[in-house]
């Protein structure tokens, strides 16, 4: 099957102020600008710029400084104003919501700090949401049930699954495709660092790439129609460490370089096992956490394993 490459798109200006906006609510203390880098590393420094200015002048931020150097911060007075002419029980249950951040709220939850009648958190809920000042989210750890939140935060992965989730679906078929191109990726990098016939410690230092070299490879093959985090990138590596077909390190970088998080960088190269695995661990019984629970007739055993059945239809 071919694939699709899917160009990526020019963010729009309101997208970038509003997810400054939501991390300034996650940090209720200030973000730097490395902190709005750090979460979107694709953002050139013009764009950034341009959406804090922006909302410095429409007086959504304020400016402050410290050891750190410049802190942007949500103005308090802002959450004040969208209330404006609501009740006092609206008022706690848009407090509620609040502090429940970007993992949201159940309604069962308001009501036991609120202690209001569900007939009127209900009532109370439609009109925050009519009025645009919460939405409710459907979590995929319960597909039933809905979760509340401030109507401008993005919901945390928690919620919904990140970009492996697609309505509520977990997409095993991309994580895959992901998982084969990071590796591919690395294997090329290895490739190259052995044809160039330096000395050992040289091909191996040539041989690693880091999150951002990955995640940017990724980005620019066009295989994926959701953007992608170096977050996201560092998972699939990570379930290729665990493959055993990935190894990871972490230096020293200065504060500043892409793709540097609290001056540490990670960096990944693949491998090749010394000895190939004998056949007992390749099974799903040489790598299963619950094996010493596993017996005939038991809530857990062989006669009704999935990942058996799975291993052995492949």
């Amino acid at each position: 099957m071919a694939e699709v490459k899917v160009k990526p798109e020019v963010p729009d200006p309101m997208d970038i102020e509003n997810r400054i906006i939501e991390l300034c609510h996650q940090f209720p203390h200030g973000i730097t600008d490395q902190v709005i880098q750090n979460d979107m590393p694709h953002m050139e420094a013009q764009q950034r710029a341009m959406a804090i200015n922006r909302l410095l002048s429409m007086g959504q931020l304020d400016l402050l400084r410290s050891n750190a150097g410049l802190l942007y911060r949500i103005k308090e007075s802002q959450n004040a104003s969208k209330m404006k002419g609501s009740d006092n029980q609206e008022k706690l249950v848009y407090q509620i919501i609040e502090d429940a951040g970007n993992k949201g709220i159940w309604s069962r939850d308001i009501r036991y700090k609120s202690n209001l009648p569900l007939t009127e958190i209900n009532k109370i809920l439609k009109n925050l949401e009519s009025k645009k000042l919460i939405k409710a989210v459907k979590s995929v750890a319960a597909s039933k049930k809905k979760v509340y939140m401030l109507y401008n935060l993005q919901p945390d992965r928690s919620v919904t699954g990140g970009a492996w989730y697609s309505d509520q679906d977990f997409e095993s078929e991309f994580v895959e495709v992901l998982n084969q191109q990071c590796f591919k990726f690395l294997q090329s990098k290895a490739e190259a660092a052995r044809e160039s016939k330096q000395n050992p410690m040289i091909q191996r230092n040539s041989s690693f790439a880091s999150s951002h070299e990955v995640w940017k490879y990724i980005c620019e093959l066009g295989i994926s129609k959701v953007e992608l985090s170096m977050e996201d990138i560092e998972t699939i590596l990570n379930t290729l460490i665990y493959d055993g077909k990935v190894e990871m390190t972490i230096i020293a970088a200065k504060e500043g370089t892409v793709g540097s998080v609290d001056g540490q960088m990670k960096l990944y190269r693949a491998v090749s096992p010394l000895i190939q695995p004998t056949g007992l661990v390749r099974t799903p019984c040489g790598l299963c956490p619950v094996f010493d629970d596993c017996h005939e007739g038991g809530e857990i055993s062989p006669s009704n394993c999935i990942y058996m059945t799975e291993w052995l239809e492949f």
